[in-house]
């Protein structure tokens, strides 16, 4: 089985320091900083400072986080069905990589994605989310969020973000969830993120 590698990797990014983002999990505030990558593959690229790729080699993929305004979610079902399309786009996007489920170890790599609708997000919704989630997504769009984790720290070491697509949800009775949409946007999302990965780990 090819498992991938990341030593030798190269970063090309700016002198840019981002600090006291909540770290994921925790609600204490950190001191953790990061850089801005200069060619994230989407809107936000981020990889944290001192941040060392070459002790791993494998992925482990968790379960996709959504954020929904608390009165314009979709249903549990619908839910569940955006969290197996967006998660079968991304493993087909995997190939080359070893990627485990459920694995923890010092070699292996948390990716966390989380899908955030703030389309009609009020004040209060955006205050129940991550302060990093906050912080990356503006208020009236759809973000998609890729983070890096150690697999024994949850500590972030890497976070790729973007707003480009943005399907239709069903969030009342009167509105249908556009899956072929919603297909095409994971899809995307994939292929942004993949890219992200062999551009900057440098596999």
């Amino acid at each position: 089985m090819f498992v991938f590698r990341f030593r030798g990797f190269r970063l090309h990014v700016l002198a840019i320091l981002i600090s006291g983002l909540v770290a994921t999990g925790c609600s204490t505030t950190t001191g953790q900083s990061f850089n801005v990558v200069t060619n994230p593959q989407g809107e936000t690229g981020l990889i944290a400072v001192g941040a060392d790729f070459s002790i791993y080699d494998r992925l482990n993929a968790e379960d996709m986080g959504i954020y929904f305004p608390s009165d314009a979610a979709p249903t549990t079902q619908d839910q569940q069905r955006i969290r197996q399309i967006f998660r079968n786009a991304f493993l087909s996007e995997l190939g080359g990589y070893e990627v485990v489920q459920g694995e923890k170890g010092p070699t292996t790599l948390n990716v966390q994605a989380t899908l955030v609708d703030f389309r009609n997000a009020s004040p209060r919704d955006m205050q129940s989310v991550r302060r990093e989630l906050r912080d990356l997504a503006e208020p009236g769009v759809v973000m998609f969020l890729m983070e890096l984790k150690d697999s024994r720290t949850d500590e972030v070491l890497a976070r790729a973000a973007d707003s480009a697509a943005a399907p239709a949800f069903s969030t009342t009775a009167d509105v249908a969830t556009d899956w072929s949409a919603v297909e095409k946007a994971a899809a995307s999302w994939a292929s942004r993120f993949r890219r992200f990965l062999d551009d900057n780990l440098n596999q």
